[in-house]
């Protein structure tokens, strides 16, 4: 598994976009096996916190698959 640090820049639904530090955006989609719902993902957003996102691969999707959100700012 992998994972990559950055800010939510964008939400909708169970997908959304992180940037990390050096501005890149990358898109996500929030597995069903992830242990949070799409609706904590809209604090994040608001919140600008920093977070770690662990991921794998997505097959037949242009994005990548969260399996797990942890947020970074205390």
């Amino acid at each position: 598994m992998q994972s990559m640090q950055g800010i939510v820049t964008i939400v909708q639904e169970g997908r959304f976009q992180l940037t990390d530090p050096e501005g890149v955006s990358h898109t996500f989609l929030l597995s069903y096996r992830a242990p949070l719902e799409p609706e904590q993902l809209e604090p994040l957003l608001w919140g600008q916190a920093t977070v770690r996102v662990d991921y794998t691969r997505a097959e037949n999707v242009i994005g990548l698959l969260a399996t797990g959100i942890t947020c970074l700012d205390a």
